[in-house]
């Protein structure tokens, strides 16, 4: 019985780390309002862009590419826009359809569809995500430090995403701010097409 006990108690173990990783990082993401960061993108073929990131929760993201990259990619809150200024064209796919939801959407319970990645090192926490019903989403790999000051005590480090075809696109962040006002306007875009007007 005592045996029985030890080893249940060893398996328990693990489980609580995790949940209470999964709390921590929750809470983060509950108690970010913005963020501005620069990031490093990396393809499956080692091509890297950089570019800045801003967020304003809930659900607004923009990832503006350095100059000589014709992309932009903006969420609304209600849907992500892929926007290629030298093709003039542009594509629409709904938030909750990308992994990128797990951090646009702080109300949802990330433990429903989340979990820790154990023994990710001191002062870093790693959780993975995917959607069960909707694998063609693809899974999101995302990495937090501990940083005293920021919301939760945690920092978005960066995420790695890997879809239904096996590419992998890796997002590494830097200088990381928190709390910095941001208008709405951030996330206007020009529309290219030329039967369309500014959004």
């Amino acid at each position: 019985m005592i045996r029985f006990a030890i080893a249940a108690a060893l398996i328990a173990a693990p489980a609580a780390a995790q949940s209470g990783e999964l709390a921590k990082v929750q809470a983060h993401l509950r108690a970010v309002t913005t963020m501005t960061a620069s990031f490093a993108q990396t393809d499956r073929a080692g091509r890297t862009l950089t570019g800045t990131v801003t967020l304003k929760q809930p659900g607004k993201i923009r990832f503006q590419y350095q100059k000589d990259v014709p992309l932009l990619i903006v969420s609304d809150g209600k849907a992500f826009n892929f926007i290629d200024y030298k093709v003039k064209q542009v594509s629409r796919w709904k938030v909750g359809d990308s992994p990128l939801a797990l951090l646009l959407d702080p109300s949802k319970d990330i433990s429903r569809y989340a979990h820790a990645i154990p023994g990710t090192g001191e002062g870093r926490i790693v959780i993975e995500g995917r959607d069960p019903k909707h694998p063609e989403f693809g899974t999101i790999t995302i990495g937090f430090a501990q940083k005293s000051g920021a919301p939760g005590g945690l920092a978005l480090s960066g995420w790695s995403v890997l879809d239904a075809q096996g590419n992998r696109t890796t997002t590494v962040l830097s200088d990381q701010k928190f709390g910095v006002p941001i208008s709405d306007q951030a996330f206007a875009w020009r529309d290219p097409r030329p039967q369309f007007g500014k959004h």
